[in-house]
């Protein structure tokens, strides 16, 4: 039987701010498990943008884009100190009262979701790492409905690169209803959930192209980016119909926004459909709503996905329609480190932590 320790280390996340507020310690204690929950030894912790803008209270307001804010606007749950780190795989080492003793021992993955909902809306959707401590740290208590086990024989650090990027990529393109035949532009296609969209487009049947920094084009090619574009290299929509052949663009999957924004509407054909879960060129854009409702758009916002999407997802790998992609893999001890390169964005794919 495993003895579980009074106290761990973790990486604690203590107010908005610079990396300063994120601090490793070694004393803080292992989390009970209530009813309902199962304990996880974590082996490995996938990294996300949302880590850095919930740090740094990037989120704005209705009222006020500059202001401090963080993920969830409304209702937060945001309190300090707070363990982050939602897409974690581990290994159940203990259950709650209610929970078959069976599963101790089973390696999972978790979905970070707390959907607060019995149905598939996401309307008061939070995650694990925000509304509740995640997966920077030796060990997690989470609802047992939300440790999944995955037929794999990937890694425990190869399954953590998928669940947040992966997850906030498929419930995109599901929103934008993107079809087998059907051709999508990925914005921001080198990080996690951009390469994550390029083989989920694929595993619809779609086509994608890449919109990228320049020395990456190799790498989004590999990964199955039909052709792909560098950014901020002359004229954005005429390089996209090149990359495409004059085929038109239905989806674009937008992660970047900024100075781009007007671009990619361009580029959509007449009744095309834009999609974003993400904004780190800039969050405040220009709109000329004749482009819109000249050319019968859609535009989406996304965040997150839901059960359904995470169920498809976790198909997907088992299926093996989509591959992780490893750009790194740091101690949970070097965070500060890990989190330095992270925002470099010098890497394809996702980084991950696992405890020293």
């Amino acid at each position: 039987m495993t003895t579980i320790p009074k106290t761990m280390a973790a990486v604690r996340l203590m107010g908005h701010g610079g990396p300063e507020k994120l601090i490793y310690s070694r004393d803080v204690p292992v989390p009970s498990v209530a009813p309902g929950e199962v304990l996880i030894k974590v082996s490995a912790c996938g990294m996300n943008n949302t880590d850095v803008w919930v740090r740094e209270g990037a989120y704005g307001t209705e009222d006020d884009p500059a202001a401090v804010s963080t993920w969830r606007r409304q209702g937060n749950t945001l309190t300090f100190p707070r363990i982050q780190g939602t897409d974690t795989v581990g290994h159940i080492v203990a259950v709650g009262e209610d929970i078959d003793k069976a599963r101790i021992g089973e390696r999972v993955m978790v979905d970070f979701s707390i959907y607060n909902r019995d149905d598939d809306s996401l309307a008061d959707i939070d995650y694990m790492g925000h509304g509740r401590d995640g997966g920077y740290a030796e060990y997690m208590a989470l609802p047992a409905e939300n440790a999944h086990v995955v037929a794999t024989d990937m890694t425990d650090i190869e399954l953590a690169t998928f669940c947040c990027a992966y997850l906030t990529g498929e419930r995109m393109l599901e929103r934008a209803r993107l079809a087998a035949g059907e051709t999508v532009l990925v914005t921001g296609a080198s990080g996690g959930v951009g390469s994550g969209i390029i083989q989920l487009a694929r595993a619809r049947g779609a086509v994608p192209i890449a919109a990228t920094a320049p020395g990456k084009e190799s790498a989004m090619l590999a990964i199955g980016a039909e052709a792909v574009v560098t950014r901020d290299e002359g004229d954005l929509v005429e390089a996209v119909h090149n990359a495409a052949n004059g085929k038109p663009i239905d989806v674009v999957a937008d992660l970047v926004g900024g100075a781009m924004f007007n671009d990619l509407l361009k580029i959509l054909r007449p009744e095309g459909r834009y999609t974003t879960a993400g904004a780190i060129a800039g969050p405040v854009v220009q709109l000329d709503l004749r482009t819109m409702y000249l050319k019968q758009l859609e535009l989406h916002g996304s965040s997150q996905g839901s059960r359904t999407d995470f169920r498809r997802l976790v198909s997907y790998i088992e299926e093996r329609k989509i591959r992780p992609l490893v750009g790194g893999v740091y101690p949970l001890s070097e965070f500060y480190r890990a989190q330095t390169d992270f925002m470099q964005k010098g890497f394809v794919g996702k980084l991950v932590v696992v405890p020293d």
